[in-house]
């Protein structure tokens, strides 16, 4: 049963670092990569932050070695994908905490660390400490909220606690409601004006109103679907209630 569970254990692993070298040029600029985190946090999720450290670096080395991509792929990569396993396991199976790993260790960590790494080892100029912390923030925003919504879509159905028994030896399963998923659904809309005032603000350093009317839009028409959300499940519990 045990070597079983690890040449199941090693298949998984394989697809994974396969899917991320395959999807990695999907919403690709430099120092942004938004399928690399919703890979780290799916392996972190799955098998624990040691697995998702082996699987970050063993796509970063792929992709530098047959794609040209330079020491980001790496710098941008394993730190979140370790802490995002560390979070989600201090926390007893939070989700938002292993997306909350990824942010921190790669949104802050990894672009701080990939300033010496490109202006000394690879000679780019013009760069800062903070040079790469906003594409670098943004990706792990975009990665890591559709890396939330397919595993908590798992926990609700009550796969992904199979997965993670037949993968390791710990299981969490995370209980939703009424409350949580609306708060999720916020917290969609909140991430998704980060990432237009970043893109739009920062990385692309485009001046048209146009963009922050855009951001503040996403922003409402979220909250808005949280309201339509909660109100009426919130009226049925009550309706249930003795």
């Amino acid at each position: 049963m045990h070597s079983s569970k690890k040449v199941f254990r090693m298949v998984v692993l394989a697809m994974l670092v396969a899917i991320g070298v395959v999807i990695s040029p999907i919403l690709r600029i430099e120092g942004m990569c938004p399928t690399a985190h919703l890979i780290n946090i799916v392996c972190a999720v799955l098998m624990g932050p040691w697995y998702s450290l082996l699987c970050a670096t063993l796509i970063g080395i792929i992709r530098m070695a047959f794609m040209g991509i330079p020491p980001l792929a790496l710098t941008g990569a394993v730190f979140g994908a370790f802490l995002s396993g560390v979070f989600y396991r201090a926390s007893g199976g939070k989700l938002i905490c292993a997306v909350l790993g990824e942010v921190v260790g790669t949104g802050i960590i990894g672009a701080i660390i990939s300033y010496p790494v490109m202006a000394f080892l690879m000679n780019r100029e013009g760069l800062t400490w903070l040079f790469y912390v906003p594409s670098f923030l943004c990706g792990t925003l975009i990665g890591g909220s559709v890396a939330f919504l397919l595993l908590r879509q798992l926990s609700r159905i009550g796969v992904l606690a199979r997965f993670q028994l037949m993968l390791s030896q710990r299981s969490y399963e995370e209980k939703t409601s009424v409350v949580s998923n609306t708060a999720a659904i916020a917290a969609l809309g909140v991430i998704g004006y980060l990432v237009i005032k970043i893109l739009t603000g920062v990385v692309f350093q485009l001046t048209d109103p146009l963009w922050n009317w855009a951001a503040w839009g996403f922003l409402g028409l979220f909250v808005v679907i949280a309201l339509v959300y909660f109100l009426p499940h919130a009226q049925r519990k009550q309706v249930q209630a003795p």
